[in-house]
This record gives structure tokens, C-alpha cells and sequence, in this order.
């Protein structure tokens, strides 16, 4: 009786990894050092035919995938656009070439941009009847958690007061 139980105790135990759903090697990290670096967010302005814009890019890599995704938004006219497309490393950085959408499937416009440290520059063009229109010349600076945020529209220094 004894021979018959430790055969189905060591077959027991031969199973119980899969059936917990462990894994060997599974211990790869999630986000690879370029994505921590560049994955954040950017704020700064567009300029172009209508004058100065302020934006917000909520930005998110996947560098393994080649993927971009986020949310840019207008911080003057308060509309915000998904954005999807490719990201590609560039040194120690990166480009973006991503669509920007309203409503999450209208094409509203593109952003193809190069990330450099914590500066992100490019063009941003607005599309209208599958056309590229009006485009901006945008500078972006990536936000450091904790650090008070300087809006693009607002001064660095106080304006000077007159007795």
C-alpha cells in the first residue's frame, strides 16, 4: 500500500507548478531603461499659421513592440486627442510617428517627432478630409514628478512691477 502512494505524491508535485500558473524565466522586467526615460509627461508649445498653442503629451512606449500611445491636448481650446502609432529607439532616445484621434476614430492629425533627454520636437499637422493641413512646429519639455509645472503660456520669471 505504501509503494502506491508515492508515485501519486511525486506526480502531485510535478504538477503543482503548472497549476499555479508559475513560470521559470518569467522574471523579465516590465519596462525596459529607454521607456522609463522617455514614457511621461510633456508639456510646451506649437507654433505655426495660427500663432502660439499650448500642449500636454501624456506619452507611453512600448520599445520591444515599436509602438507609441497617449494623449495630446490643446491647452488653450481644452480638446484632447488619443494618439497611436510607431515609436522607434534613436540613440538614446527615440521618433514617433503617431496619428492623432478624435472620438477614437476620427483622424484628426499627425505627430512626428524626435525624443532627445527630456526634450521632444517635431511637427504636428492637423487633418482635415484625409488631408495634412495647418502644421505646428512643437517643442515639448518632459515634466519631472514632484517639480511645480511651468506652463508654456506662462512667464519664468515675474513680471516687473512699477511703483
Amino acid at each position: 500500500m505504501r509503494l502506491n502512494v508515492l508515485p501519486r505524491l511525486l506526480a502531485a508535485a510535478a504538477l503543482l507548478p503548472a497549476l499555479t500558473g508559475c513560470a521559470f524565466g518569467a522574471y523579465i522586467a516590465g519596462n525596459t531603461p529607454l521607456e522609463r526615460a522617455v514614457n511621461g509627461t510633456y508639456e510646451g508649445v506649437g507654433v505655426g499659421g495660427t500663432g502660439r498653442v499650448p500642449y500636454r503629451l501624456i506619452l507611453s512606449v512600448q520599445e520591444r513592440e515599436g509602438r507609441a500611445s497617449g494623449v495630446i491636448t490643446n491647452l488653450e481650446s481644452r480638446k484632447a486627442y488619443a494618439l497611436s502609432g510607431k515609436f522607434q529607439r534613436v540613440g538614446a532616445g527615440g521618433s514617433l510617428d503617431v496619428n492623432l484621434f478624435e472620438n477614437g476614430d476620427k483622424l484628426r492629425g499627425t505627430l512626428r517627432a524626435e525624443i532627445a533627454g527630456t526634450k521632444l520636437s517635431g511637427t504636428l499637422r492637423t487633418v482635415l478630409l484625409g488631408k495634412e493641413l495647418l502644421g505646428y512646429v512643437v517643442n515639448l519639455e518632459k515634466q519631472v514628478p514632484g517639480a511645480s509645472p511651468t506652463p508654456a503660456n506662462v512667464p519664468l520669471s515675474p513680471a516687473p512691477t512699477t511703483p
